[in-house]
């Protein structure tokens, strides 16, 4: 095979049942360059990573790594072969430091204990190398996101790492966070890494990589230079239509106000104050958005509203019903309904079946529910909720 490429995944396929992730999938990375892999959810993006990174095997194709044929088993296998992946949601141990995060799992020892003096040193090597200001004794809970990523980062570098996947590394970032990644990551390509960089963001896309690869319903849709393609045509090979990136909207006449929250002030898990003062009104007929960066109240936003967590102070009125301290259940009654950022860890259960998913939360209706569940009432229902938003469960 050709040296040119740090990777090549040819004719790659992957199922899950009878749905299939991945379909004859070819995706060639140079050396030295950020390529971008993009597409829309249900793409098979993730599902080709997986498998880069040893999570998953492959049901046919080949992988090369510079040039040569490889078989990847288990992450363990892709880190051998020089391959890192940051996860869009961080692996750190929060209570660890810097240290302790970068070296787990590989740890320098002095007799039978862990060489911290050693470790403590190898951060401050690599973040000299990376351009980074961190210190190795931080705690990672009194990290900033940004440090976070750079913590992850390192682990990569430090398991000697020459191509690095990074899985929608911008989505936790300010703009400035945003320029100071992309800054990172052309020097690391500068030294000769590679880096495959998935998003959604196609300003960041066409700002940063140098070639693109278009995924859509499992299959390659092209590869291209990003010198030679545009936002409009990327989108139009993500999703198969011309699409209007940038829309207007209408004017609206805001209803009467359906949720109502004073004053809120709420406490994350360690204890420190994460809203404070909150105060918003929700109308009728009304998209009300909330912007910024996460882990800035966001998620105890949330929990307080939906009755997953009762706020320190305040109130909340959904309707007119005050529901400060209420439980979901509760708040689901009054027609609230809630999708949270992260699926997996708090809107379905992996090992239950779509039916039982869609039950959840429901299984008291007395449509479904007298005195033991009727499951051709159940069943009859699911079917049509599958049809109308054309849910494919394998």
């Amino acid at each position: 095979m050709t040296s040119e490429y740090a990777l090549q995944m040819l004719g790659v396929t992957k199922t899950f049942g009878s749905v299939v992730a991945n379909k004859d999938v070819s995706f060639r990375v140079r050396k030295g360059e950020v390529h971008a892999l993009v597409g829309e959810n249900g793409a098979g993006k993730s599902t080709l990573m997986k498998i880069l990174f040893g999570v998953y095997q492959p049901d046919a194709g080949e992988v090369y790594i510079q040039g040569k044929r490889v078989a990847i088993a288990s992450s363990a296998d892709a880190i051998g072969l020089g391959i890192g992946m940051v996860h869009q949601h961080f692996m750190l141990v929060p209570d660890f430091t810097v240290a302790e995060n970068m070296v787990l799992g590989v740890e320098p020892v002095a007799g039978r204990h862990l060489d911290m003096a050693t470790a403590e040193a190898d951060v401050r090597r690599l973040a000299k190398e990376c351009g980074f200001d961190i210190d190795p004794r931080a705690r990672i809970r009194d990290c900033s996101v940004g440090i976070q990523q750079r913590v992850e980062i390192m682990k990569a570098l430090y398991r000697g790492a020459d191509i690095l996947i990074l899985d929608e590394p911008t989505s936790v970032l300010t703009p400035d966070g945003v320029q100071e990644l992309f800054a990172i990551m052309r020097s690391l390509t500068s030294q000769g890494k590679t880096i495959i960089f998935i998003s959604h963001k196609l300003p960041e896309v066409m700002s940063i990589a140098q070639h693109v690869t278009v995924l859509r319903k499992g299959e390659t849709v092209a590869t291209l230079d990003i010198n030679e393609t545009n936002e409009e045509e990327l989108a139009l090979l993500m999703v198969g239509r011309k699409v209007q990136l940038y829309g207007s909207k209408d004017e609206v006449t805001p209803g009467k106000a359906v949720l109502e929250a004073k004053n809120l002030w709420a406490l994350d898990q360690f204890g420190n104050e994460t809203l404070k003062d909150v105060s918003l009104t929700v109308h009728e007929g009304e998209i009300f958005g909330i912007a910024g960066v996460a882990q800035n109240g966001q998620d105890e936003l949330v929990d307080a509203l939906m009755g997953l967590k009762p706020p320190a102070q305040g109130s909340i009125r959904i309707s007119g019903v005050d529901c400060t301290g209420k439980s979901p259940a509760f708040v689901r009654s009054l027609g609230v309904g809630y999708i949270p950022e992260d699926r997996y860890e708090r809107a379905i259960i992996r090992d239950a079946s779509v039916l039982e998913n869609l039950l959840l939360g429901s299984q008291r209706d007395k449509n479904f529910n007298e005195m033991s569940l009727r499951f051709d009432r159940i069943g009859k229902w699911t079917r049509k909720r599958i049809e109308d938003f054309s849910v494919q469960p394998p």
